[in-house]
């Protein structure tokens, strides 16, 4: 859950005017400069105030969020069934776990980090892209966007509030929302006790436009349980 939500906050949202976004996205931890595995292979469909993460292969497990609705499911292809997820339990969860990686990154406080240009320009997913580095406290971010897209970052806040990053990053996601265009590229480092993580996330498809509703809600047919509750 984690992963998934941290993807999530890494990814863009539809611009206003536009109706939805579809994109694919490899996620690669690195170590010392090598990845330090495989990676993840992820899938988004986002329309309005509705999400829809899918990890690994297609047709698996996947995760929605509504939050024009309060609702969160995790959607369990091999059981036939939806677990309808506590989202305000899940909320907390988010909260708790963006403050916690706010305090170690040091991007909590509004006006700590900072945006300079990348001289040179890349090529991804076909599309010219320019380069910005935001750095904040031990953290520093390479991102590329391309500028001829209708989507960009400008409506990630009803996000960002909900999860509590706007507050817990407010150093980073201010600089993040002011950047022009659409990332399609991002590489993040951040030193923690000493040891340096990256993390690199790069989209390979992108495709804008409205998004089937279907997406958005359990499939018809499966059975909608409740999650179970955590032990005490």
């Amino acid at each position: 859950m984690l992963l998934s939500l941290w993807l999530l906050l890494v990814a863009p949202a539809p611009a206003k005017g536009a109706s939805g976004v579809y994109f694919e996205q490899t996620t690669v931890p690195y170590a010392s400069g090598r990845a330090a595995g495989p990676g993840v292979t992820s899938r988004v469909w986002a329309a309005g105030r509705k999400m829809r993460l899918e990890t690994g292969a297609a047709g698996g497990p996947a995760f929605v969020l509504r939050l024009d609705s309060a609702t969160a499911y995790r959607i369990e292809p091999a059981e036939r069934r939806a677990v309808a997820i506590d989202a305000t339990r899940l909320r907390a969860r988010a909260q708790l776990d963006t403050s916690m990686a706010g305090d170690l990154m040091g991007v909590a406080e509004v006006g700590s980090a900072r945006t300079t240009p990348l001289a040179t320009p890349r090529t991804i997913a076909g599309r010219a892209c320019r380069g910005f580095r935001i750095s904040a406290g031990s953290t520093v971010m390479d991102v590329y966007l391309g500028a001829d897209l209708p989507v960009g970052v400008d409506l990630f806040a009803d996000f960002l509030a909900w999860t509590g990053s706007n507050q817990a990053m407010a150093g980073l996601f201010d600089e993040i929302r002011k950047l022009p265009g659409f990332p399609l590229e991002t590489r993040t480092r951040v030193t923690v006790l000493g040891e340096l993580h990256e993390i690199r996330s790069t989209i390979t498809t992108l495709r804008t436009g409205p998004q089937p509703d279907a997406l958005f809600e359990p499939p018809a047919g499966y059975a909608i349980v409740a999650e179970e509750p955590p032990s005490p």
